[in-house]
């Protein structure tokens, strides 16, 4: 599992697969542009539904703890996940 910050994301192509593992409330209520949303539990309790093995994601929550988690989870099925350091939170605060 990779960490990215906040200021690498913004840098990065829009064309990246992002995914907000937040709660769909949560997500609606602000995330970042272009991001599908994916409740964590869903994630975790169903990869292949959401995730191909092929394919890089970058994925976030609110503060960046929750999609470490994620990130580890998934990374030791051979996904290719980047957690977001910071999550929503710090998307917010970046400048």
């Amino acid at each position: 599992m990779f960490n990215i910050s906040v200021h690498e994301l913004k840098n990065l192509d829009s064309n990246i697969n992002l995914i907000d593992v937040r709660s769909n409330i949560r997500y609606l209520d602000g995330h970042i542009m272009n991001a599908k949303n994916v409740d964590s539990n869903l994630l975790i309790s169903n990869p292949s539904k959401y995730l191909d093995k092929e394919s890089k994601y970058f994925i976030y929550c609110q503060h960046g703890v929750t999609s470490k988690k994620v990130c580890n989870y998934l990374s030791n099925f051979g996904y290719k996940v980047v957690n977001v350091i910071g999550g929503y939170e710090a998307w917010i605060l970046e400048k």
